[in-house]
């Protein structure tokens, strides 16, 4: 599998990106399947094997919630404002810092330092640091 691009991520009015990919809600009204227009004017990397999921979406963490607020690709992200991401149980993965070894799969290479962030039912639940800087890579 080839290396994928990551989600955006608002994090504290800050841009940023995951390496990990929170679930889109099944059947909820305002994500839907994007006309081909819409589709046709995503960016061309949406529809490569570097999305293999053919979608990208722009979430947000703020006063400790998890919303979505976009969607580019094969879905988009109908109504007014973010929505609450209130299916979301999972530990977003945020890369910080310098890579130190790309992996030409999913969201395997290795960064400076992971911030790992918590959500449970959409809440933020906790953050933890990790430092890989002194860990030993695979070198080739």
């Amino acid at each position: 599998m080839t290396a994928q691009i990551h989600e955006l991520l608002l994090l504290d009015e800050e841009w940023t990106s995951m390496a990990s990919e929170p679930p889109l809600p099944q059947g909820h009204p305002r994500v839907v399947v994007a006309s081909q227009e819409t589709q046709n004017a995503a960016s061309p990397i949406i529809f490569s094997t570097a999305c293999w999921r053919r979608y990208r979406g722009t979430w947000l963490v703020g006063d400790g919630h998890l919303s979505l607020i976009a969607i580019e690709g094969r879905y988009e992200l109908t109504g007014q404002g973010p929505l609450p991401a209130e299916w979301v149980a999972a530990v977003l993965n945020v890369p910080r810092g310098k890579m130190l070894e790309y992996v030409h799969m999913g969201y395997a290479s290795v960064f400076e330092e992971e911030l790992h962030i918590t959500v449970e039912r959409g809440v933020v639940t906790g953050r933890r640091v990790v430092d890989n800087r002194g860990r030993v890579l695979n070198k080739k």
